[in-house]
């Protein structure tokens, strides 16, 4: 039997979407996966044993997408039964022209007229939960309950205690909590663990301003990996973290998946649709405001007193509830 599936495009629902996707590899135990997503999706997830074939998405870099899409479908070839956790035209649209049989996707206008299988999937539950729902749509029966995130890239072993440190979050702004304070948690814990920073490509600068406050405080048993590892380097440094400390991101899902304990801190970011699925070891810093959550890439009102009157002691506090 062959799946296709079509990975969401951020990091972090990728890894959400591993439940269901061991979902499918348990019923239906002699299928082989092709996986279909974006760089980071693909980078992520590619390294699961049942994935025969992987693609990253190229439909929309150069002519008419439509034309890509169709072309890439024939590329692809005939499965069985196809997937998308992309509510998304051009992914109905690939799910339809491969030909596939059962074709599930979350219910649109465009994959109601398109697929095959289109539950409506209520927003109001963890993310986890309406991928489960889309990958076992077409069964007989509710699926048991999603079991943890999974990744298969080996985790990295360091050689002391390690808390990782993660001040980004690609979707926005509004998702950044201040890099002095994630700072002043770290120099609090410096004395029992290493300190690891992380941080994209484009947190480069981000990363520099937690080194530069950790050396105003003395604290040098610190190494900055912003910017300097692959997508595969970064899942297997973080799962060889003893403590992780970050906001609502990709990362954070990654720890989740190797359930590491974490601390997060969430803002404008609907926190019980994307929280830590599972973590027994996780808490979530955050403050009810009349204004959250706004989902909005920066502060609408200019203020970002969602992140801002989130203070250091708070977050140490969490830390130390976890009792590690």
């Amino acid at each position: 039997m062959k799946i296709l599936v079509v990975l969401p495009n951020w990091l972090g629902d990728a890894l959400m979407a591993t439940p269901a996707i061991e979902y499918l590899a348990a019923r239906h135990p002699e299928a082989k996966f092709t996986f279909v997503g974006s760089f980071v999706s693909i980078e992520a997830l590619k390294h699961h044993p049942r994935c025969e074939k992987f693609y990253i998405d190229k439909t929309k870099e150069k002519g008419s997408r439509f034309l890509n899409t169709y072309r890439f479908a024939k590329k692809l070839g005939r499965f069985d039964l196809a997937v998308s956790f992309r509510n998304q035209l051009h992914a109905s649209l690939l799910l339809r022209w491969t030909g596939a049989p059962i074709c599930c996707a979350r219910s649109s206008w465009h994959s109601r007229l398109l697929l095959t299988h289109t539950p409506n999937i209520s927003t109001d539950q963890h993310l986890v939960l309406q991928y489960l729902q889309i990958a076992a749509c077409n069964a007989d029966e509710k699926p048991a309950d999603a079991q943890p995130l999974k990744l298969y890239i080996q985790k990295h072993r360091f050689d002391k205690e390690t808390l990782g440190i993660n001040a980004g979050a690609t979707y926005g702004s509004a998702k950044r909590w201040y890099p002095e304070r994630f700072a002043q948690v770290a120099a609090h814990f410096s004395d029992r663990f290493d300190i690891v920073i992380f941080g994209g490509p484009n947190e480069v600068e981000m990363a520099k301003d937690i080194e530069k406050e950790l050396k105003r405080l003395g604290i040098k048993n610190y190494t900055n990996l912003a910017g300097k590892t692959s997508i595969q380097e970064l899942c297997a440094y973080i799962g060889g973290c003893s403590l992780f400390v970050t906001n609502d991101s990709g990362p954070m899902h990654v720890a989740c998946s190797y359930q590491v304990p974490t601390v997060a801190v969430f803002g404008p970011t609907r926190y019980k649709e994307t929280s830590q699925w599972k973590n027994e070891k996780s808490r979530i810093v955050r403050h009810e405001m009349d204004c959250s959550p706004c989902m909005k890439r920066e502060c609408p009102l200019g203020h970002h007193n969602c992140m801002k009157e989130i203070t250091a002691d708070e977050v140490i506090d969490a830390v130390k509830s976890l009792h590690i």
